[in-house]
């Protein structure tokens, strides 16, 4: 199998035009990004969709792989909704690794308003790819 990367990722894809297009700094131990909802990002009027958090988590989760220089799926995705996010919030989103195995990487993420207020948390697990797969990553 032959997993390739063409920049077209929902949460991350630089080439994505209906992606989040999400840009992660390294803040210590940690993985960090902003974002801020707009309308088509909502459910019921006003407030995100759940999706788009889950989303949100998922992909920050999953950055913290490329700390370990890793390539891995989601396996496990646990995540609690604390507070409805308004559109139009600004939002950090940041993950860490919590535990760290030969085939398995747990992570934990959170999405906090501007105040630092936690507004919906997670927790994940992803399976690594192992070496037998060929990871392709295009630089167009």
């Amino acid at each position: 199998m032959e997993l390739s990367y063409d920049h077209y990722c929902f949460g991350c894809g630089e080439r994505n035009p209906q992606g989040l297009q999400l840009k992660f700094s390294k803040e210590g131990e940690k993985v960090v990004t902003h974002f801020i909802p707009q309308e088509f990002h909502q459910g019921y009027p006003g407030i995100m969709h759940g999706g788009i958090t889950s989303t949100l988590l998922d992909e920050a989760m999953s950055t913290c792989l490329h700390i370990l220089d890793l390539v891995g799926v989601t396996a496990r995705l646990e995540v609690r909704f604390r507070k409805n996010i308004p559109i139009n919030s600004p939002l950090q989103i940041e993950a860490r690794i919590t535990k760290s195995r030969k085939t398995l990487v747990d992570t934990e993420g959170r999405i906090l308003f501007a105040d630092g207020e936690i507004a919906a948390e997670a927790k994940g697990r992803f399976m690594i790819i192992d070496a037998d797969h060929d990871i392709h990553v295009s630089k167009n």
